[in-house]
């Protein structure tokens, strides 16, 4: 429990990262600050794919086909939704909303996964959706504020990075339940090699995309210097740090803290990301948080640490006669 709850932690650290890209990068459509981060990923995997070979070799083609959809829904599909979502409303916002994947994980398992893991008590759970509702909604409160004053905002942009937003919450709420479930069944695998694995997959990804984005740029007279935009160094110093530390030694951290704890209670333990993003969102405005802002984020933790007291209850044998 303690080595997994450190994992987590770690993976939290550098997950956080990913949130500063589409801020540092706001000139960059999302989707090539997508492609490029693991086409980054990708190209790192593959060293490090090459030295886990045999390993690799041990894994059958249901496997990679696994790792193929956890990397499109994981890793693609999730950050095409988040870095398009921070660039229409923001960091905090977001983080927010990102902020809910413990609860909704937890739900989600309570659902899908009680038989295995034990069933969180419902009537237990509503005092830390409260807690957690509150909290997003005194951040939003704040930015809608700062947007407000500002005469050249525009609230449509803000709303509709507010449903992008949903739509990453979805993918990771299917990753994690997913991944765990692989990594269960197959307890004697390293976390490494299959976060490894995961990298390698999102290669062929992250290059089909990345060349239609070119194609697309190229076919509507786009103003954009491809391959790299205007400022090719940054991005690529920040996609493959990006690449390396969030992705695959983010993952790494993830698949190891699967390993060691229940799916429900590693899912809640994704709030380290949450408030590691908001950390660098605020520092990267230069702004700090005003008083309603450090509440909603207390209401986020706090409802986030009450669901995280709930001690799973094992089911019956009552309850399934079949």
């Amino acid at each position: 429990m303690l080595f997994g709850t450190l994992f987590a932690l770690a993976a939290g650290l550098m997950w956080g990262l990913v949130f500063i890209g589409p801020t540092l990068l706001a000139d960059y459509p999302a989707a090539l600050l997508t492609f490029g981060r693991y086409l980054a990923f990708g190209l790192i995997a593959l060293p490090l794919g090459w030295l886990d070979r045999g390993a690799l070799r041990l894994l059958s083609r249901a496997d990679w086909i696994e790792a193929l959809k956890l990397s499109a829904v994981g890793n693609v599909a999730y950050y095409l939704f988040l870095s398009a979502a921070i660039q229409r409303a923001g960091g905090p916002l977001p983080t927010m909303m990102i902020g809910t994947l413990p609860v909704v994980i937890a739900i989600s398992a309570n659902l899908r996964n009680a038989g295995r893991d034990g069933r969180l008590p419902w009537g237990r759970l509503l005092p830390s959706l409260g807690l957690i509702a509150a909290g997003i909604a005194l951040v939003n409160q704040v930015e809608l504020a700062h947007l407000q004053a500002d005469p050249d905002a525009d609230l449509g942009r803000y709303a509709l990075g507010g449903l992008l937003a949903v739509g990453a919450v979805a993918c990771w709420t299917w990753y994690p339940l997913r991944n765990a479930d692989w990594l269960r069944a197959h307890a004697d695998r390293s976390p490494r090699t299959w976060a490894t694995a995961q990298g390698l997959a999102t290669l062929p990804l992250a290059l089909i995309g990345y060349a239609i984005t070119w194609l697309v740029f190229s076919l509507t007279d786009a103003p954009w210097a491809m391959p790299l935009g205007p400022r090719p160094l940054a991005f690529v110093g920040l996609m493959l740090a990006i690449g390396l530390f969030a992705s695959w030694l983010g993952t790494l951290c993830w698949n190891e803290a699967s390993q060691r704890l229940p799916t429900n209670l590693a899912g809640q333990l994704i709030v380290f990301e949450t408030l590691a993003a908001l950390g660098y969102a605020w520092a990267l405005r230069g702004d700090w948080p005003s008083p309603t802002s450090w509440l909603g984020v207390v209401l986020l933790v706090a409802g986030v640490l009450w669901a995280l007291r709930i001690k799973p209850e094992a089911l019956s044998a009552d309850a399934h006669p079949n």
